[in-house]
């Protein structure tokens, strides 16, 4: 299928609405203040290949699968040379070669996670907010250089709802960047307060989403020691929904979307029938106070994203067609780049044109404002 720059909304066929970018090494050493050089990320050589070195992190936080995509699987390994990776994870240039090469229009981008991780999960109010905007920065960067064909995801700083409302002021109108990533709760904790109403009511004026990746956290990373790393992604999603929802975020910014990203969508239906049934038992004893079963809020206000997801696809009127984001996860070891097309085609095989289209493009179109007559 041959592909071309979109320059309006129904030029983009195909957006992968959860890609990732691969940090350079002087990303922070570059950026932060000089004060607080020696303790920002650095990449460092090892025997074994290159890692990043981070604050409060015991091991070196490797990257091979987070940039392996396309290789032959006997050469997806965790530890590699910097050098050795494809360009597009940090030269935004290269990265639409990437992008064409697999048929992508645009992408959602979000950072590395162990990474990011690591930096949501330091306590050092001055540190954690340095290391924000220096992310931040290196990231408006990137996605200016093609706003038509990237969506920047800035990190959301969690020392308090002030510094968060304040960084999502300063990047909000930067070419590119078209939405915010949450680790945690703005207020610092894994509970949303009160005081997180002042970044959620930004959010709904600017008509900007909320992103998780996979799942808040306060932990920082550690080397990778499950025997099937990456599956079972859905468990914290339910805990989030159930936290939004009841404590009525979303009856005071009733224009606040939520993505989640990588946590897939064929377990939906049934956790919202569970979460329902819950409720309404508890509820003439509880008296939560909600306007309408939490079902119906989730069914509104959340957006889910899935790599491959076949029984999703075929539940698709059960989720919510509308509610549905297709990713490639690009450059990552669940890629299935440059053949994300004929992985597409295998799923959606049987699926309608126009429930196709809002999967593959039009939803992720709405949601991050590929909806404007743009050009390069």
């Amino acid at each position: 299928m041959e592909r071309s720059t979109p320059t309006a909304p129904q030029d983009y066929r195909l957006i992968s609405a959860d890609s990732h970018v691969n940090e350079p090494p002087d990303l922070w050493t570059n950026r932060v203040p000089a004060a607080l050089r020696d303790r920002a990320p650095r990449m460092e050589r090892f025997d074994e290949g290159d890692a990043w070195v981070i604050e409060g992190v015991r091991d070196p936080v490797n990257f091979g699968w987070n940039a392996c995509a396309g290789l032959p699987a006997d050469q997806m390994t965790g530890w590699v040379r910097f050098e050795e990776l494809r360009r597009g994870g940090y030269d935004p240039a290269a990265r639409l070669e990437e992008m064409s090469e697999d048929g992508v229009d645009a992408e959602v981008l979000y950072p590395t996670p162990r990474l990011s991780n690591a930096i949501v999960a330091n306590r050092d109010a001055a540190y954690h907010l340095a290391m924000v905007q220096a992310y931040n920065d290196w990231l408006s960067e990137y996605v200016a250089y093609a706003p038509p064909r990237f969506a920047g995801l800035a990190i959301v700083p969690n020392r308090g709802a002030d510094h968060a409302a304040a960084e999502i002021q300063r990047l909000h109108d930067r070419p590119g960047i078209r939405g915010f990533m949450m680790g945690c709760y703005p207020n610092g904790t894994l509970t949303p307060t009160d005081e997180d109403d002042a970044v959620w009511g930004l959010l709904a004026e600017l008509g900007r989403p909320i992103n998780i990746h996979v799942a808040l956290t306060q932990t920082m990373p550690s080397a990778h020691k499950a025997k099937l790393p990456g599956w079972g992604r859905i468990f914290d999603v339910g805990n989030r929904m159930i936290d939004m929802v009841f404590s009525g975020i979303f009856d005071r910014f009733p224009g606040l979307d939520v993505v989640v990203a990588e946590v897939d969508c064929g377990w939906l239906p049934y956790v919202k029938e569970q979460i329902d049934n819950n409720y309404e038992r508890l509820d003439p004893t509880s008296h939560f106070g909600l306007a309408e079963p939490p079902s119906q809020t989730i069914a509104r206000h959340f957006h889910f994203g899935f790599i491959t997801d076949a029984v999703g696809v075929e539940l698709r009127k059960h989720i919510g067609v509308e509610r549905m984001l297709w990713s490639s996860d690009y450059p990552h070891i669940s890629a299935d780049w440059p053949h994300s097309l004929r992985t597409i085609e295998a799923t959606f095989a049987e699926v309608p044109a126009s429930d196709r289209e809002l999967i593959l493009a039009g939803n992720a179109r709405r949601l991050y404002g590929f909806n404007e007559s743009l050009s390069l």
